[in-house]
């Protein structure tokens, strides 16, 4: 029944959706080796949120505007 559709994204992908599908997979297997050992992936974790930085969506658009489009604030009543 998907042998089109495999066939249509093995043989003629034309905007490469399967490209990086062997370095995906070999990801996955790496992070599931990662995941079973589980000191490590609490080490993994806490390492991750102790790097990681406060996110806020309100300065991350406000940012953009100001970096990329150049624009200032518009008041909102």
């Amino acid at each position: 029944m998907f042998d089109p559709i495999a066939r249509a994204l093995l043989d003629r992908d034309h905007y490469m959706h399967l490209a990086d599908l062997t370095s995906y997979a070999a990801a996955q297997s790496r992070v599931g080796a990662a995941y079973a050992d589980r000191d490590e992936w609490a080490r993994k974790v806490v390492r991750n949120i102790a790097g990681s930085v406060r996110f806020s969506s309100d300065r991350t658009i406000r940012d953009y505007a100001a970096d990329i489009w150049h624009t200032d604030p518009c008041p909102v009543p």
